[in-house]
C-alpha cells in the first residue's frame, strides 16, 4: 500500500538578485524570512508551508551538512507558483499590487468559478493569487 502524502511542504523559485527578491517577498507580499544565506532564503508562506528562494546558478552542487548531503539543483527561465487567497480578498489584492507598482499581467476566471491574478517577481517568475475553486481538491 502506498503511504499517504500530506501536501506540499515547500516550493521553490530561483532568482538572480537575492536583494531584490527579498525586498519583493518581504515588503510587497509580507512574508517573514526564516533563513538567510548566500544561496537560499526561506520564507514562512503559511502554517507548515515554506517558500524557498534560491540564488540561481549557486545551487547546482551538492551541499554537505552535518545531517547529510543536500543534492544540487537549479533551473533556468521563469518558474511559477500560486498563493491561495480568499475570494473576498481578490479586489483588495488587485488594488494593493497596483498601489505598490506591481503590474498584474493577467486575470483568469476558471471554469469551476475560481479566479486568479497573475504578476511577476523582480526576476520574472510568474506568481499567482488564486481564489477557490480551481481544482477539484481546492476547498473554499
Amino acid at each position: 500500500m502506498r503511504p499517504k502524502l500530506e501536501g506540499i511542504l515547500e516550493t521553490a523559485v530561483y532568482v538572480d538578485d537575492m536583494d531584490a527578491a527579498h525586498k519583493f517577498y518581504s515588503e510587497i507580499l509580507g512574508l517573514k524570512r526564516m533563513v538567510a544565506g548566500e544561496r537560499l532564503f526561506a520564507y514562512d508562506a503559511a502554517p507548515a508551508q515554506a517558500l524557498l528562494v534560491f540564488h540561481r546558478g549557486h545551487t547546482g552542487e551538492d551541499v554537505e551538512t552535518p545531517g547529510g548531503t543536500v543534492p544540487g539543483h537549479d533551473t533556468k527561465g521563469r518558474s511559477h507558483f500560486a498563493f491561495r487567497i480568499a475570494a473576498e480578498e481578490l479586489d483588495a489584492w488587485r488594488s494593493y499590487l497596483t498601489e505598490k507598482g506591481v503590474t498584474i499581467t493577467s486575470e483568469v476566471t476558471w471554469p469551476a468559478g475560481g479566479r486568479s491574478l497573475y504578476f511577476n517577481d523582480p526576476d520574472g517568475n510568474v506568481l499567482e493569487l488564486a481564489a477557490a475553486p480551481l481544482w477539484p481538491n481546492f476547498l473554499s
